[in-house]
């Protein structure tokens, strides 16, 4: 029972982690039904980011993850101008082609900045935990999914109590509504973007603190991010959360109890599942009659 317990409480903090990378993702399918294939990208780049200042500077790499936010928003404003907006304007289903060649390009130039090396970020606390009784709960975990629920809450405050929110739950539901009431949508739609990628400035932070990357990393990334999009459904931000904890539930779970070599079959195996039971996710349907749900 103690080991039980020991993987959900596990499986619950990774899950938070998991939440927060997807949520941009997600963000980004609601409101311009994109499917971007660099996020992964940007995750592993948030994480070479951070990870270079936490060389520089010894400062703690999750703090640090707020300023690589910054980073990465620009990195993401960046990206729609010169790539997205341009092919949505001739075939917005070239998105997913651009979006992968645009990854390609990027993993070539961390490649060249970085090296092919294994990085990773250790801080002090690294291996160390907190105990209640027999149950430990490493300190890396926690910290890093209380930041992501942090920043998580953070966006869930913006997109319900700001004007930019409110502007892009409008473009979500009719852009040309937008349009008449004299939201600027070109504008709307390249600060959303650069939202939903300065979410993977602190999830790639995390991802530096809680695993080993490479620069091709972005694979085995996307591969998690799409798998929490399709259990959530597609566009739904407290679906993505609710797949998020699913994922790492199911990862953490199967590496005790079965194989750790089984790990990256997980995403995969319910992504199957999901398809096969319920194709619109578990809060697919919400999410198509809405728009995106905060």
């Amino acid at each position: 029972m103690i080991l039980l317990l020991q993987t959900l409480i596990f499986g619950c903090l990774i899950g938070g982690v998991y939440a927060l990378m997807s949520s941009g993702f997600t963000l980004i399918f609601g409101v311009m039904n994109v499917i971007n294939l660099a996020h992964g990208f940007a995750i592993v780049l948030g994480a070479c980011i951070s990870w270079w200042l936490w060389q520089k500077t010894g400062l703690d790499p999750l703090l640090l993850g707020v300023g690589t936010s910054v980073v990465m928003a620009g990195v993401g404003w960046l990206l729609y101008k010169t790539v997205v907006s341009r092919v949505q304007r001739i075939d917005p289903g070239l998105t997913l082609v651009a979006t992968f060649a645009f990854a390609m390009i990027g993993e070539g130039v961390i490649s060249l900045i970085w090296g092919t090396g294994m990085h990773a970020e250790t801080p002090s606390y690294f291996n160390t935990s907190y105990h209640l009784g027999s149950i430990a709960i490493p300190k890396a975990q926690l910290y890093a999914c209380i930041g992501a629920f942090a920043v998580l809450g953070a966006l869930f405050a913006l997109l319900r109590g700001t004007f930019l929110g409110r502007a892009i739950r409008a473009c979500a539901s009719s852009r040309d509504g937008a349009e008449l009431v004299g939201i600027n949508v070109e504008r709307s739609m390249a600060q959303m973007f650069a939202l939903g990628i300065a979410t993977t400035g602190f999830g790639g932070a995390a991802l530096g603190v809680l695993y080993q990357f490479t620069p091709d990393s972005q694979d085995i990334w996307i591969g998690r991010v799409l798998c929490v999009v399709v259990l959530g459904g597609l566009g739904s931000l407290g679906g993505a959360a609710a797949g998020a904890v699913l994922l790492g539930l199911g990862e953490t779970l199967t590496s005790t109890y079965w194989s750790v070599s089984w790990n990256t079959a997980v995403p995969y195996m319910l992504i199957l599942a999901v398809l096969l039971l319920r194709p619109q996710g578990l809060f697919g349907a919400t999410m198509r009659r809405e728009g995106v749900k905060a």
